[in-house]
This record gives structure tokens, sequence and C-alpha cells, in this order.
């Protein structure tokens, strides 16, 4: 198990003001786990690239701190792994994820990547969601933004959460989310 602590508690002087400590415990996989499944994540992908006739190479990156597997994939003209907006992206990767947790008998956290379509991604979302606060701040008026995923989603709201005067909220159900850039009041 892998424990990490989130918040330390304190005894308090009688049993008053006390405050109870707040961990997470997750069951750590074994490096042997960690490797099979990083080998079948990429067998995997390499795969349906294959059956989808897509010359292209996968590589595994190095895995971040959340412990998601990470792979990219290189190749010429790869628009079409991405798709609108990363849909055909974001669908490969759940495929994969589907694939391979149903191998390991477990939830495998997985990252795809495409010639680094993701950080261009973020910072243009992370530009967009500046652009449209300071419109909200020179109008007064709200702006709502595309329908988009969650993880998305969550870049505008963390881009603006310290922003001066704005406010995020999302708005709509399913895939008609919407973030609302509104004024703070």
């Amino acid at each position: 198990m892998d424990i990490v602590v989130l918040k330390r508690g304190r005894v308090g002087f009688l049993g008053i003001g006390g405050e109870e400590s707040i961990v997470r415990v997750t069951r750590s996989q074994s490096g042997e786990v960690t490797r099979a499944a990083v080998i079948l994540s990429k067998e995997v992908l390499e795969k349906l690239l294959s059956l989808m006739s897509i010359p292209a190479s996968v590589y595994v990156k190095e895995q971040p701190q959340s412990g998601a597997i990470s792979l990219d994939i290189t190749g010429e003209d790869l628009g079409i792994l991405i798709g609108r907006r990363g849909n055909t992206l974001y669908s490969l990767q759940y495929l994969v994820y589907l694939m391979v947790s149903n191998q390991m008998k477990a939830r495998v956290p997985i990252t795809i990547d495409v010639g680094g379509y993701r950080e261009r991604r973020y910072e243009a979302l992370k530009s967009l969601a500046i652009r449209m606060a300071e419109r909200v701040k020179d109008t007064g008026q709200s702006v709502t933004m595309e329908p988009m995923p969650a993880g998305e989603r969550r870049i505008i709201h963390l881009a603006l959460q310290d922003y001066p005067g704005v406010i995020t909220e999302s708005i709509g159900e399913g895939e008609d989310r919407k973030v609302s850039i509104l004024q703070r009041q």
C-alpha cells in the first residue's frame, strides 16, 4: 500500500479542538506489474495502429508523478489520430485503457499523445481562457465557451482560478457541458 498524509491531525486539549488526519491509501503496483502494464499498453496501441493501417511508432515516455503510463505516437501526417479537438485521440486512449485494464484485471491509467498535441492544446486553452477573461472584465458580460471534455474544462478552471475579477463555472450536462466565465460580484 502507498500511504500519503494529506492533512495532519491535531490531538487538541482534553479532546477539544482536535482534528482528524486525512490520508490517501492506494494499492501500490509492484515494479513487475507496472512493467508488464507498460509493455502491454505499448503492444495494444501498436496493434490498433497496425489494424488502422497507420504507419507510426509508439514510444514510452517517462512516467509522470501520477503513475499513469504515458505513450507518445510519432510519424508523418498523424492528424487523423487527433481528430477534431482531440476527440479521436481521447477515444483511442479510452480503448487502450479498457483493453489493458481488462487484461491486467486492474485499473491502469494511460495517457496517449500524438506528436506533442496535448501540450499544444493545453497552452492554447490557457491562452484562450485568459483572452476570454479579459473580454469579460472589459465588457462586463459573461462568456460561455464551446462544449469540451472534462479535462479541458479543468484546464480553463485552473487557468482562471486566481485571475482577478472573474469566476468560472461549468454548465450543461454530459457532452454539452461548457465553461462559463463570469464577472466576480
